[in-house]
């Protein structure tokens, strides 16, 4: 209970100065590597307060100066916050429209540059999907998408949606498999309760998309899925 009470009171005074800095700066057209700096720092904050180290694998996949595309399973917040934290480039979280609306946190989500994706309306979807496409080609960065859609309350991977992998087919972008180990032991879904422990974060080695089509879509999916389920029965055994 104590520290829970401990990571509530850091979250929000890690969330106002931050989620306010990230908001006048995208008033004045702050430069994305300073929006990326606030994200992170605003992450390491929450881990730090709950007593959560995160250790990394496959770094080496992630490709600082190419846009690349990469999908992870999702069973807690704190998969968020140890990919925002340890992620060594620029990146931008797709998420639902729900997230933009949080009082000051979703101003700063989206000054940030982060992706509302409204699941109601298809057709803005597909045009939101293709506009972080375009913004990842022009600057080298990379979008992170939880293709199962929400949580797993159970741990394993719920079926897939596809609009990530059209980003990446209709971009031609990379694709890189991520599997995050250990943050639904911290917080599950559904739960209020934050646990101490340890997170693994493993990047799988990039999947091309070039000669690929939509036609490839469901084939592409499955290969992904694959190598997520793979990263995730493999045991923790590197260092940070």
């Amino acid at each position: 209970m104590i520290r829970t009470l401990w990571v509530g009171f850091n979250s929000f005074i890690a969330t106002v100065p931050l989620a306010t800095m990230s908001v006048i700066g995208g008033l004045f057209g702050v430069r994305s590597e300073f929006h990326t700096w606030v994200s992170r720092t605003w992450a390491r904050w929450i881990l730090w307060a709950s007593g959560v180290t995160v250790r990394v694998e496959g770094i080496e996949n992630v490709v600082l100066d190419e846009a690349q595309v990469i999908v992870s399973n999702h069973v807690s917040w704190f998969d968020v916050f140890a990919l925002s934290a340890y992620l060594p480039k620029r990146y931008r979280f797709i998420a639902k429209i729900e997230l933009a609306r949080i009082p000051l946190f979703g101003p700063a989500w989206i000054a940030a540059g982060h992706i509302a994706i409204d699941r109601s309306d298809h057709a803005a979807a597909l045009q939101s999907m293709d506009r972080a496409g375009e913004a990842i080609r022009t600057d080298h960065s990379s979008i992170v998408i939880f293709p199962e859609g929400t949580r797993s309350d159970s741990g394993t991977l719920l079926p897939f949606k596809k609009g990530g992998f059209m980003v990446a087919l209709r971009t031609g972008v990379d694709i890189v498999p991520c599997a995050v180990v250990g943050s639904r032991a911290i917080l599950p879904k559904g739960a209020w309760r934050v646990r101490s422990g340890e997170i693994t974060i493993r990047f799988g080695s990039p999947i091309s998309t070039v000669g690929l089509s939509e036609l490839h879509r469901d084939e592409l999916m499955q290969r992904v899925r694959g190598e997520i389920v793979a990263m995730l029965e493999q045991p923790a055994h590197s260092t940070r």
